[in-house]
């Protein structure tokens, strides 16, 4: 059975928002500031990663990895391999 559920975090003056449908093939989908940046499908409950830049000067690179199950979806925020994840809040709707 499918479900959705919703990530936000703000980082650098940034929003970023995820959604992650669950199923046997998970989607992620990143937006930054409202727009679409980052769309991927997994398999199964397997970790997807997903590429994005923040909007600065320069952009920033980062990504979002999304873990579908088991249990309860969760997602990270990764800005560089030697900084700290940050955890993004789920979100209702």
């Amino acid at each position: 059975m499918r479900s959705r559920h919703h990530f936000h975090i703000d980082h650098l003056g940034h929003s970023v928002s995820a959604t992650v449908q669950t199923g046997h093939t998970p989607v992620v989908e990143v937006l930054v500031d409202g727009k679409s940046t980052g769309y991927a499908t997994g398999k199964d409950d397997r970790p997807v990663t997903v590429a994005i830049e923040l909007p600065t000067d320069p952009p920033t690179p980062a990504s979002v990895r999304a873990t579908p199950g088991p249990g309860v979806p969760r997602c990270l925020l990764l800005m560089t391999e030697d900084e700290e994840p940050h955890v993004m809040a789920p979100r209702l709707y």
